[in-house]
C-alpha cells in the first residue's frame, strides 16, 4: 500500500496533531469578506472588487459564484455598479481616479493598513525621509508607497538593504513596516537601521499586526515539538509564506504551505508522529477542516490544541453601511 492510500482503521498510525491557535481569519479578513457580501446583498450582482479581496483562492471563487467580479484596473468596472478595494489597500491615485469616474467605492482596507498609511504620511509632512520595511510587489507595499509622492520613501527587504541604505539626511528618517511581515525578520531589519541611524523615527506601537504575531506566536510553539509542520493558505499570501518560514526557523524539520488538502505531498512524510497545523489569516477553517479529515484517513488522530493568545478584535463596517443600517 502507497503513503498516499486511505489505510483501514485498525492500520492507521496514531498521530499527535498541534493546531496553532490563533489561526485563519482576522478582523480584517473578516471586515472585508463581509464587505463584498453586503455589497452584493444591498446592491446586487455585479459588485467589482479590485484586486483579490484576500489572498485566498477558495474565499475568491466562493464570491466570484455569488456575483462578485474581480479586476485589475478601474477600467474594468461599470460606472453604475459599486467597487470595493482590497483589504490591502491602494494608492492615493487609485481613489483619485475612482473619484474622477464617480465610481461608487468600499473601501475594505485593513484598518491596521490603514494606521501605516497614515504613519507614513505623518512622518512625510513632518519633513522626514520614510523607510517601508516590506516586501516589493506585494500589494500592501504598492499602497503604502503609493501615499506619498514619488522618492518619498524607500522600500527596505532586508538587512542587506537596510545596510546599505543612504538617506539624504541621515538625522530626518523614519520607517514604517508591512503589517504581515515575520516578527523576528523585522526586528533584524530595524536593528540595523537603529544601529546605523541614532535618530531614526519609528511607530509607537510596532505596525506588525495583532494577528500575524499571535499566529506567529503560536508557530513558535509548535515548531519545536512538531516532525512536520502544514500551513494552510494561499501562495501569494504574506502572512502565510512568513508562518512557513516562522516554523522552520524555529526547528520544525519540514513545513509545507498548502492552500487545501489536495495539495498535500503525502510521499514527503516519513516516520510521523507530531504535525503541527495552522493557517494564515485568510484561509477559512473549512479548509483547515479539510486538511485534518485527508489525515484522519490515514492516521489516528490526537488533536490537541496550542493556544498562544485569545482574539476579541473585531472592525466596523465603512460607513455607507452603518448610517444604511441605521436608517433602518
Amino acid at each position: 500500500m502507497t503513503c498516499s492510500a486511505a489505510r483501514q482503521p485498525n492500520d492507521r498510525p496514531p498521530l499527535r496533531v498541534l493546531l496553532c491557535s490563533p489561526r485563519g481569519f482576522c478582523a480584517g479578513v473578516v471586515r472585508a469578506i463581509e464587505i463584498v457580501e453586503r455589497a452584493l446583498t444591498v446592491y446586487g450582482a455585479p459588485v467589482y472588487v479590485r484586486h483579490e479581496i484576500v489572498h485566498n483562492r477558495h474565499v475568491v471563487e466562493s464570491l466570484k459564484a455569488r456575483g462578485a467580479v474581480f479586476v485589475e484596473d478601474l477600467d474594468a468596472v461599470a460606472r453604475d455598479a459599486p467597487v470595493v478595494l482590497s483589504a490591502h489597500g491602494v494608492a492615493k491615485a487609485v481613489l483619485e481616479d475612482a473619484d474622477r469616474r464617480r465610481l461608487l467605492v468600499l473601501d475594505a482596507t485593513c484598518p491596521l493598513v490603514t494606521k501605516v498609511h497614515r504613519e507614513a504620511e505623518l512622518h512625510y509632512r513632518r519633513g522626514l525621509e520614510v523607510v517601508l520595511i516590506g516586501h516589493g510587489g506585494h500589494p500592501e507595499v504598492v499602497g503604502t508607497l503609493g501615499q506619498l509622492p514619488a522618492g518619498a520613501a524607500t522600500l527596505v527587504e532586508t538587512r542587506e538593504d537596510a545596510a546599505a541604505f543612504a538617506p539624504r539626511d541621515p538625522h530626518r528618517l523614519a520607517y514604517v513596516t508591512q503589517t504581515t511581515l515575520s516578527v523576528d525578520d523585522t526586528a533584524d531589519i530595524v536593528a540595523v537601521l537603529r544601529e546605523r541611524f541614532s535618530d531614526i523615527v519609528g511607530p509607537n506601537r510596532q505596525d506588525i499586526c495583532y494577528a500575524t504575531t499571535n499566529r506567529q506566536e503560536a508557530v513558535k510553539r509548535v515548531a519545536p515539538v512538531a516532525d512536520a509542520m502544514i500551513v494552510v493558505g494561499a501562495p501569494n499570501s504574506s502572512n502565510s509564506q512568513r508562518l512557513t518560514e516562522v516554523a522552520r526557523r524555529a526547528g520544525c524539520p519540514w513545513a509545507a504551505l498548502v492552500q487545501r488538502a489536495e495539495d498535500i505531498d503525502w510521499g514527503r512524510f516519513g516516520a510521523l508522529r507530531t504535525l503541527g497545523v495552522t493557517a494564515g489569516a485568510s484561509a477559512p477553517e473549512q479548509l483547515v477542516d479539510e486538511v485534518l479529515e485527508a489525515f484522519a484517513e490515514r492516521y489516528r488522530l490526537e488533536v490537541e490544541t496550542v493556544s498562544a493568545a485569545e482574539e476579541s478584535v473585531s472592525f466596523p463596517l465603512p460607513r455607507a453601511f452603518r448610517a444604511r443600517e441605521a436608517a433602518g
